[in-house]
């Protein structure tokens, strides 16, 4: 961050926020910078929270046009078909949220996000990608890694009624209120390759029975070319035939068919399940800028069918997976 002090119309503006998370949290949330790319129903939850919340500027990635699909979780689409017909989501995204909160600047990069170098990334403090494919999150992750400065990486995808979130800050230094005094806490995360790549085998058998799920889908559209999103409950003899072969060392109870063939056949997101997920995203986001209280680290899970968000470290270094049940509430969690 550059330094630069608030203005008098940000300090009124954001009067309320700055008496929960101080003035210099204001201040580097003011200054920050963040590239979104995927305008699923998840993300554009996330991008109306940290406008509102007070960001510098939000750049916004994604030339698809709109589809059905697409309407049914998305709200900042415009309803009239004659307004959204021509123009691409994210550029229909930006007119929406610039009504949000005018202090935030707004704007749209086109072009394949998988097409753009390091030097692209420097000028962000955080990305956040959605709806791409395994071979993308894995060269983004690399490019914020490889950047001239730290730049936090996100991964969220919502598939039917569950959610994923994955979270790279590198090697990360915040701070953390233990009784009266303030201390320094320092963390180091792996990137979404690394993390990945962690033999099933050597994971407790109580991690999330999403992780090994999403891990298979997203493995069966990448060697059928497909993306994300387009599969279906036809699919399921497929998915069950390649689940065989990557881990036959897992029981049918920490992977089973019920789980693989709902995330199959639910090509729409569930909006009640954006709310949450793009509350989370936002909520770590805005905690990773201000450099304030525990991250999640590294992986985000939850399921409406039981109501409950799990968060899971995996990294190579470490074989001991940790997990934490915690209840969800009004689509915000506070995870300590």
């Amino acid at each position: 961050m550059n330094g630069e002090e608030l203005t008098e119309q940000e300090t009124a503006l954001y009067d309320r926020q700055i008496r929960v998370w101080g003035v210099d949290a204001q201040r580097r949330l003011s200054k920050s910078h963040i590239l979104v790319s995927g305008l699923t129903g998840t993300v554009v939850e996330f991008c109306k929270n940290i406008v509102l919340a007070g960001v510098g500027s939000l750049t916004l990635n994604d030339d698809r046009p709109v589809t059905t699909e697409l309407l049914s979780a998305n709200f900042l689409i415009p309803p009239d078909e004659s307004v959204y017909r021509e123009k691409p989501l994210a550029e229909l995204c930006c007119d929406s949220l610039k009504d949000f909160n005018p202090m935030v600047r707004v704007s749209v990069q086109k072009g394949d996000l998988s097409s753009f170098d390091v030097h692209f990334f420097d000028k962000f403090d955080a990305v956040v990608v959605s709806s791409c494919s395994l071979n993308t999150k894995k060269s983004v992750n690399e490019k914020c890694r490889k950047s001239s400065k730290r730049v936090a990486f996100y991964s969220v995808d919502c598939r039917d009624s569950c959610g994923e979130l994955f979270v790279d800050l590198q090697d990360y230094t915040y701070s953390k209120k233990k009784i009266d005094e303030m201390t320094e806490c320092r963390l180091q995360f792996p990137s979404f390759e690394e993390a990945i790549a962690v033999p099933w085998r050597s994971l407790p058998g109580r991690l999330s029975k999403l992780y090994f799920a999403m891990r298979v889908i997203e493995r069966f559209e990448e060697l059928e070319g497909r993306k994300p999103g387009q599969t279906s409950a036809a699919d399921l003899p497929n998915v069950l035939n390649l689940r065989k072969e990557l881990c036959e060392s897992l029981s049918e109870s920490q992977m089973p068919d019920a789980l693989i063939e709902r995330l199959l056949a639910g090509t729409r997101e569930f909006p009640p399940v954006c709310a949450i997920v793009g509350g989370i995203l936002g909520q770590e986001v805005i905690k990773a800028i201000c450099g304030k209280g525990d991250p999640i680290k590294n992986f985000f899970f939850f399921d409406a069918m039981d109501g409950k968000g799990i968060i899971e470290d995996i990294a190579k270094r470490n074989n001991e997976a940790e997990q934490f049940q915690i209840g969800c509430l009004e689509g915000c969690l506070e995870v300590d």
